[in-house]
């Protein structure tokens, strides 16, 4: 299939995006993700249907309208759900973004990385065009981790200790459930983790927050975190200390 065939589908895309790596960004969220984590603010992004089919060339046009704004650290950045799901897509983007010299970010949970060649040949492609990838940790624990997204994370370390070794640049980020992904222990795991990896620039922690529970509604799905607060500051401060957060 030539580059210009690769068609995304496509959630949404976000053009003044400033949480998703450095800078001004401009977002691009895929459609299709392989967990069903249970904070998840983007409940309708899981499934592959009722995305935007697009070409990777439209999707870079529309992105270059913003370049104006990104300064010397923004960029393009490609989330999700998961866009390794896409990888196809998101190679042939990130190459065209490359030829424009546009800073490229990669976010994902990690799920769908595999050592099979059938994965790892153009994941490894990929990752000649990507600057930087925003690599999500959700729990150090299997089994705790399996019980808050349906998939152990398993392939999610190993593409950390990958990355590592590819010597590519990383942002750790940690989402904050208040009783789920706040335990000392469990956290002094995943910094223990983290301190095997190289490339690592920055860990983030993202507070939990409910604004996403009105779309498990409107999905006709109960929303598993009902009940549960915001993390306080101190408890987000605490966490940030232990995993040496920004």
């Amino acid at each position: 299939m030539a580059e210009a065939d690769v068609m995304g589908v496509i959630h949404s895309t976000e053009s003044f995006g400033s949480v998703d790596g450095p800078g001004i960004r401009f977002v691009v969220f895929m459609q299709g993700c392989p967990m069903a984590c249970q904070y998840c603010h983007n409940p309708d992004t899981w499934v592959r249907e009722g995305g935007t089919v697009r070409d990777a060339e439209s999707v870079l046009r529309q992105a270059l309208r913003c370049r104006s704004y990104w300064g010397d650290r923004g960029g393009l950045t490609v989330s999700g759900g998961e866009p390794l799901l896409q990888l196809p897509f998101i190679l042939a983007l990130f190459q065209k973004a490359k030829e424009q010299g546009i800073h490229t970010a990669l976010d994902t949970s990690g799920a769908p990385f595999s050592r099979e060649a059938a994965f790892l040949e153009p994941f490894t492609e990929l990752l000649d065009y990507t600057d930087l990838v925003l690599l999500d940790l959700k729990h150090i624990e299997d089994r705790s981790h399996r019980q808050l997204t349906g998939r152990s994370n398993g392939p999610i370390l190993d593409m950390a200790r990958f990355l590592s070794a590819s010597g590519k640049a990383m942002w750790i980020r940690h989402v904050l459930v208040p009783g789920i992904t706040d335990d000392p222990e469990a956290l002094t795991g995943l910094k223990a983790f983290i301190d095997t990896l190289k490339g690592v620039e920055k860990i983030e922690v993202l507070p939990y927050h409910r604004l996403g529970a009105h779309k498990w509604r409107a999905l006709g799905r109960a929303y598993p975190l009902e009940g549960v607060s915001e993390p306080s500051a101190q408890s987000v401060q605490r966490a940030r200390e232990i995993l040496g957060a920004s």
